[in-house]
């Protein structure tokens, strides 16, 4: 259990960095002017992040690792909706309720579903 809650730990961190390499942008105007040193210095660590968030939780599901993407995905959405909503004001429609619900819904899945 250990390896499957550090891994998700690891996947919303990284998560959310992406979101700031990516949106920061609208955010920053250093970012707007220097995506490659963004890229650069937030690429790697990243990456490593996913790498061994991926192994922790296809350690869990006994080398699995369609668990591990689909809580990847999933995480991704419900980050993104939580940082866009409270860092660029952007209201949530319907159809994102939903979505963001599906997804929360795929991870539930993938959690309990063994």
């Amino acid at each position: 259990m250990k390896n499957l809650v550090f891994g998700i730990i690891l996947f919303v961190v990284g998560q959310s960095l992406i979101w700031f390499q990516t949106n920061g942008q609208f955010i920053y105007p250093w970012f707007k002017r220097n995506p490659l040193a963004i890229s650069l210095i937030a690429g790697t660590g990243i990456s490593y992040m996913f790498i061994y968030a991926t192994r922790f939780v296809a350690e869990y599901y006994d080398g699995t690792l369609w668990p591990g993407r689909f809580i990847a995905q999933a995480t991704g959405i419900v980050t993104f909706a939580v940082l866009t909503f409270i860092l660029l004001n952007e209201g949530l429609s319907t159809k994102t309720i939903v979505s963001l619900s599906l997804a929360i819904l795929i991870i539930a899945i993938q959690l309990l579903w063994k």
